[in-house]
């Protein structure tokens, strides 16, 4: 499967590990949602793809749907 970027084939797989970070300043006290996904990653532009697993996903859905930050994410 080519990169969706710019069409290489040069593709490679990793373990990764990202910090989300809900944005805006009232929400600057939630905590931080960890994902490990696996990383497909272009060696030739750096365009990088992965999936949100299930649970984290739903911390994320849960977290968008409030404005006021004031939600329990654990």
């Amino acid at each position: 499967m080519p990169c969706k970027s710019c069409g290489s084939e040069n593709l490679q797989k990793f373990r990764g590990e990202i910090a989300v970070h809900f944005l805006g300043l009232k929400c600057m006290d939630m905590p931080i949602v960890w994902v490990f996904p696996e990383l497909v990653v272009c060696l030739d532009c750096g365009n990088a793809q992965f999936i949100v697993p299930e649970a984290e996903l739903q911390t994320l859905r849960r977290g968008t749907l409030h404005e006021q930050g004031d939600i329990d994410v654990s």
